[in-house]
Order: C-alpha cells, then sequence, then structure tokens
C-alpha cells in the first residue's frame, strides 16, 4: 500500500498549532523566545493569519504585510513550516462599517451587529471580493515561499444567513433543482398539507422563526443550501488561492460531527480534510475510556471523507480550554494518549489551539503550550516537548493510512431529517448517540469502522451497519443490495426506509424501495416508549452461535436458515416475562414477516411473541434487521457473528485498551493506547515498539496511560 506523504518537505509527522503573533508585535522579545520555544517543543508547524485582518488591512486598500514577512522568514530559518490562513473568519470594523452588507440577518430577519466572528453573509458580493483581493495579495506574496506548506481558508465554518441575498441565491438554488417547475416542488414538498402550495419561486423564504416551518422539505432543503452556500463560498477562496499557486494544498478545520453543514458535500473541495478536537475528558458521566471512543469515532469520521490520504488533527488543546461547562485540566499522560490516538486513527499531524495564550478577551484563559508565564518549565509545555520527541521517532508511520472491512452508514441529510420529523419522542431519537454506541461495539471487538455515506461505493468493506437509515438517497437500496449479493453481511435497524430524499414517505409499508424484500419484513407499526415501560427480546437458541459457517460464499445461507426458530423460543418461555436476553427501550416496530428467518421476539405487549430480530440470505450475503432499540453492549454477539462470517477477525482488548493499525508499502504500524490506570498485558502482538526500540514478543506490556507504536512487515 502507497504512502500517502501530505508533506514531504517536514520529514513526518506535523506538530504545531495557531499561532498569533499579529497580538505580539509590540514584544519583540516574545516574538524572538517564541522560536526558540518552539524549536525545544518539536514544533515543525504552525499557522499564522487565521484572525489577521485588522492587521494586515488596518484601512480598506492599505495593506501591511512586512510583519508577517518577517514571521514567516523567521519560522523557516529554524526549520519551522507555515500553514498560512486566510482572515475571512472575522471582518476588521472598518469593513462592516462601510458594508454592512457583509453582516448576517438572523432567524427573526434582523441585521447582526459587528462582532465576534462568523457572522458574515456567504452570499454577499462586496465581502466576497473583499476576501478575494486579501487572499489573492497572501498568495502572491508568500505563495513562493519555501516555508509556505499549505493554505488554511477561514475557520470553523459555521451559521446561516436569512438576508435578502441569500434569499435570492435560495430561490436560484431550487429553481435549478427543480428544473424551474414549481409543480415538482410543490409535489416533493407535499405543499397542498395546510394549503401552502406556491405559485413561483419567487414566493417562497427560507424557514424563519415567525414563518413558515412546517413543510419538512423546505426546512431540509435550506440546510442542503445553507452546506452548498457555505461551500460555494469556501471554493471561491480555494479558487483565488489555486489561481496564483496551485500546488499549495488548501484545508478548512471542521468540528467533529458538527449538525450545521453537511461535511460529506464539502470534502471533496478540500485538498486535505483536517478538523478540531475537543473531547470532554474527565467528565463525570462516562469513563476516561468512554470519552476516548467517542473521540476515536470522530476521528473515523474525518478519516472517511477522503479515505485515499491521511486528514490532520488542525486544533486540540494541550491542557484545558475555556468554553466547555466545565474547563477540566487534562491530567498527567493524557495529552500524549490524545495524541497518539489522532495519528493512530490516521491524523498525520498533531496541531494545538493555541502556541502562546493572549492577555485578554475572549480565549485568554483558553489552554495553549506556552502559558502566561511564558516559561518552559510548565507541566503542559514539557507534556507537549515529549510528544515533539515521540513523533520523531515514529516518523516513519506518516503517510500511511487505516484500511478496514467494516463502515457504518451516517447521513447528514438523515439526521436532519430525523431532527425535524414530527413522530416518535421528542426527544429520544438520538440518532448520532445510536451510530456512535454502536460504532463503539465494533471497536470493542477490535473493528475500527470507517464511517460513509449511504450511497457511496461499498466494494471495499464486507461488514456494513445502517442504524435508523430513515432516508433513503437515490441508488442507496441498490447499493446494499449489491452488498448483499456479492457477500456482505448488512445490518439494518428500526425506522430504515421510511421516507425518500425529498421527506415522502413511501407507500406499500416500510422499508421503501425494494428494502422489504432484501430484508424480507414489512414494518407495520412503531411503538414509542415511556422511560417506565419495559419489553425485551428473546433469541433464539443458538442463534448467534459462532463458526456456523465459513465467511462469505454459499455458507452464508447457514447463517439464517440453520438457526433455531420459534419452536426453541416457546421451550425457553418467550411468553414468561423473566426472559429477556435483549432490553427494549424507547422504541419497537412491530414487524410483518415475510421470508426472513426470525432470531428473536419480543417478550411483552400485544405484540409479543413477534419478530424483533430477523435475517434473511439474499445472494451470497445475509441481512439482518433490529426491530427496536436496545444497548448496544447486548447486540455484541450480533455484531460478532456478522465479523466472522464476513472473516474479519475478532480481537476483543482489555476495557480502556485500544488498537489501530495503519498500513503502507514497507509495514504495518499498531498504535496501542492504554487509557486505565492499571498496567495491563496485550497478548498476540509481535514487532518492535518505534517509542521503546524494544522488540516485542507476543505480549505487550503497557503501563498506566501507557502507549506504543509497534511496527512489523
Amino acid at each position: 500500500m502507497e504512502k500517502k506523504i501530505l508533506f514531504p518537505q517536514v520529514g513526518g509527522f506535523v506538530h504545531g498549532g495557531d499561532y498569533n503573533p499579529e497580538q505580539w508585535l509590540d514584544r519583540p522579545d516574545i516574538l524572538e523566545e517564541d522560536v526558540r520555544l518552539m524549536k525545544k517543543a518539536g514544533i515543525n508547524s504552525v499557522s499564522v493569519g487565521i484572525f489577521s485582518w485588522s492587521v494586515l488591512e488596518p484601512v480598506e486598500g492599505e495593506f501591511h504585510f512586512e510583519w508577517l514577512a518577517k514571521i514567516i522568514d523567521r519560522l523557516y530559518e529554524n526549520g519551522i513550516y507555515t500553514v498560512l490562513a486566510t482572515p475571512s473568519g472575522a471582518r476588521p470594523a472598518w469593513l462592516d462599517e462601510k458594508y454592512p452588507e457583509a453582516m448576517r440577518v438572523n432567524r427573526m430577519g434582523m441585521r447582526e451587529h459587528h462582532g465576534g466572528r462568523h457572522n458574515h453573509c456567504m452570499s454577499s458580493p462586496i465581502y466576497r471580493e473583499k476576501v478575494a483581493i486579501m487572499d489573492r495579495k497572501l498568495a502572491e506574496t508568500f505563495g513562493s515561499h519555501p516555508g509556505v506548506i499549505m493554505y488554511h481558508i477561514s475557520n470553523e465554518f459555521s451559521g446561516e444567513c436569512f438576508c435578502d441575498h441569500c434569499i435570492q441565491k435560495f430561490r436560484g438554488y431550487l429553481a435549478e433543482k427543480y428544473d424551474h417547475d414549481i409543480e415538482k416542488l410543490n409535489s416533493s414538498w407535499w405543499t397542498a398539507f395546510w394549503s401552502h402550495r406556491y405559485n413561483s419561486f419567487d414566493q417562497i423564504e427560507p424557514p424563519f422563526v415567525h414563518g413558515e416551518t412546517s413543510v419538512m422539505g423546505l426546512n431540509l432543503e435550506w440546510k442542503r443550501f445553507t452546506t452548498w452556500n457555505t461551500n460555494d463560498f469556501m471554493k471561491a477562496e480555494r479558487d483565488v488561492l489555486h489561481s496564483v499557486t496551485p500546488d499549495i494544498p488548501v484545508t478548512a478545520n471542521l468540528m467533529r460531527m458538527f449538525g450545521g453543514l453537511d461535511y460529506r458535500k464539502m470534502a471533496p473541495d478540500m485538498d486535505v480534510v483536517s478538523w478540531d478536537n475537543y473531547p470532554t475528558f474527565h467528565n463525570d458521566w462516562e469513563t476516561l475510556a468512554e470519552t476516548a471512543y467517542e473521540t476515536a469515532f470522530q476521528h473515523a469520521l474525518m478519516r472517511s471523507l477522503k479515505r485515499d490520504k491521511p486528514f490532520m488533527m488542525m486544533e486540540s488543546a494541550p491542557g484545558l480550554v475555556n468554553w466547555q461547562a466545565v474547563n477540566k485540566v487534562k491530567r498527567p499522560g493524557i495529552h500524549r494518549l490524545a495524541c497518539l490516538q489522532a495519528l493512530g486513527c490516521g491524523s498525520d499531524s498533531v496541531q494545538y489551539f493555541q502556541w502562546r495564550k493572549g492577555r485578554g478577551s475572549y480565549e485568554q484563559f483558553h489552554g495553549a503550550v506556552v502559558d502566561h508565564m511564558g516559561t518552559d518549565d510548565t507541566r503542559i509545555f514539557k507534556e507537549v516537548a515529549q510528544v515533539g520527541e515521540l513523533l520523531k521517532k515514529i516518523a516513519p508511520a506518516a503517510g500511511t493510512l487505516v484500511k478496514t472491512k467494516a463502515a457504518m452508514l451516517f447521513d447528514w441529510d438523515n439526521r436532519w431529517a430525523i431532527e425535524d420529523m414530527k413522530a416518535l419522542g421528542r426527544d429520544t431519537k438520538k440518532y448520532e448517540e445510536i451510530c456512535i454506541g454502536i460504532w463503539k461495539e465494533f471497536f470493542r471487538l477490535g473493528v475500527d469502522m470507517d464511517v460513509v455515506g449511504s450511497d457511496e461505493d461499498l466494494k471495499d468493506y464486507d461488514v456494513v451497519v445502517a442504524p435508523m437509515l430513515y432516508m433513503l438517497q437515490a441508488g442507496t437500496a441498490a447499493n446494499l443490495k449489491a452488498f448483499v449479493e456479492r457477500g456482505g453481511q448488512l445490518l439494518a435497524t428500526y425506522l430504515l426506509g421510511y421516507v425518500d430524499s425529498e421527506q415522502l414517505c413511501y407507500l406499500g409499508g416500510f422499508p421503501g424501495d425494494g428494502l422489504k424484500d432484501l430484508f424480507g419484513i414489512i414494518s407495520e407499526e412503531i411503538d414509542s416508549l415511556y422511560p417506565t415501560d419495559r419489553n425485551g427480546i428473546v433469541l433464539a437458541d443458538n442463534a448467534l452461535r459462532k463458526g456456523a459457517t465459513s465467511a462469505g460464499g454459499d455458507g452464508a445461507e447457514e447463517s439464517c436458515s440453520g438457526m433455531a426458530g420459534e419452536g426453541s423460543m416457546k421451550d425457553r418461555g418467550v411468553h414468561q416475562e423473566a426472559v429477556r436476553d435483549w432490553e427494549v427501550v424507547e422504541y419497537a416496530e412491530i414487524l410483518r414477516v415475510q421470508d426472513a428467518k426470525v432470531l428473536g421476539t419480543y417478550t411483552e405487549d400485544f405484540y409479543q411473541g413477534s419478530a424483533a430480530l430477523t435475517c434473511k440470505k439474499h445472494g451470497k450475503g445475509n441481512a439482518y434487521y433490529v426491530a427496536a432499540r436496545t444497548n448496544a453492549a447486548a447486540m455484541s454477539p450480533l455484531f460478532e457473528r456478522m465479523l466472522t462470517d464476513a472473516g474479519i477477525p475478532v480481537r476483543k482488548l482489555p476495557e480502556g485498551v485500544e488498537c489501530h493499525v495503519r498500513s503502507g508499502e514497507e509495514g504495518r504500524y499498531e498504535f496501542y493506547l492504554n487509557w486505565t490506570k492499571e498496567s495491563v498485558t496485550i497478548p498476540g502482538v509481535r514487532g518492535r515498539d518505534l517509542i521503546t526500540d524494544a522488540w516485542v514478543e507476543e505480549r505487550l506490556e503497557l503501563p498506566t496511560y501507557g502507549v506504543a507504536v509497534v511496527y512489523s512487515l
């Protein structure tokens, strides 16, 4: 497997973060000290210019780049490369004073005031013009500098605007999508309901708080438009930069599983995906390992946006942050674990916000490598320097990729549709939580799943899980059918295939678009449960026994047809309340079974004894269906069975220990992380630990919060 080196000039992993020298131009001694401290901490790259507009252009048309040129020169002379940012994430006051249209209009229809950041209108022609002027001058001035290795566009895109520019652009977007046929839109949005049909596109407004919010199609298209418009703004910046310096890659830093933008639509227009990682370490509602596993999911989501190259962890806190409900300090040893986790999941960078704490304003107490003390003897600085040394030791792993045979389907469209649907429990939909919970259970079985879209090619995967896939994109059903036919193991859950991409319900029973035949079931009703309601699923004897089949091939038939049926469930006392293998909470579908094998039935209520877990052989693979919400850990035997039938090795590590594997043409790198306070022994590990340079022969010993990167051919 060929390496995909992002920055050959760096010679390994990028180590650095956001640097704000414009805040210290009156302190040349501090700027000099910064370079010394960066070298001591093993920093090889910093991001500059992210919020520098008011210093780069203090008044309209008057540009001052000399200070930035000195900074970039000094950094390069000392072996530190520059990620040069465009400053479009926050505007100077002169711009808003002269061009108020650059400021956003909120959901109430009111123009925002100057201040904050990311409150600019993505559609404003004058703002785009001013941004383009700035970007071109930056590229022309610094694009040929050998120290500049990447452009960082804006910062953490977010938000929406309801101004006249955006309304007109939204109407044009809709007209284009619906072929300039208003009746096509009316049909797609079901606007005959409540007499909300439109006579022309000019009558359509976005979903103002005090306006039209009851048309699901409008609400969804506004979110899609917001992504489209944001991406259009980002591409406009990218195109200016590439027109001057086509060989310098661009990125835009993303934010976890952010709900406001569909990152899957934006990633193709970035050269490299990057994101900002701020877990709530040491919280009081879960273990440290659980926090870490959820963070691994977020890394997997970002990795999967561009699977052909490493991603970048553009920001992380070396200590604490200043905006969480409780700003807890990272305990000793956790910083190293968090950095190694990012790399193990496929990042080729460890970067921080921020390098040095500022003296004032909103982020003056946000964590940084250099504290207000300004010295190199703080705990945080020492831990960052240790990471710098560690990154040099494991540099050969840079450019390698994480390759997995299992994937989870997650769509932003589906997420938005579920949030907006007027059904089920108002506060218990939990789409993101359910996805993360199932992903973590596969992770506990040693499988680092990708997180991909439902319309993506699934040829690289042998196991696919589709939780709560309420909305089907065009082609999704055919995609899933082809996956199972060739031998894939597919699992879907309740709420599958209720609506199409326009949020119109399928007729003829759920799931729609032919998925009834794939799974062999029809969902006739879905019951929402109160917290005090009790129900469960009892499994057929040996329903999930291991080793019943060989991986893939015709043996997949035994995976379903060879399992015990309803008779054995009755023998176990399915009608007795005490017998429950899986507890059911919040949602339970009532199924009509066509030709699927029933593997588990409900234990309570009027649907007691009816199917709750089914499997149907289709082609060379199997299509499993879980009709009710249950604890993800309870389903682990089912996941294990699917992995076994797919030929994917199951590897259960000690609780609190995780492993990620990156592979390249010269071998594989296994990243082991111990998130517990106990020493652990991991069997079956063989290779050279790049961190200690010691050979591991079958047993890896990890101390409290220990890490290892084991290389083998």
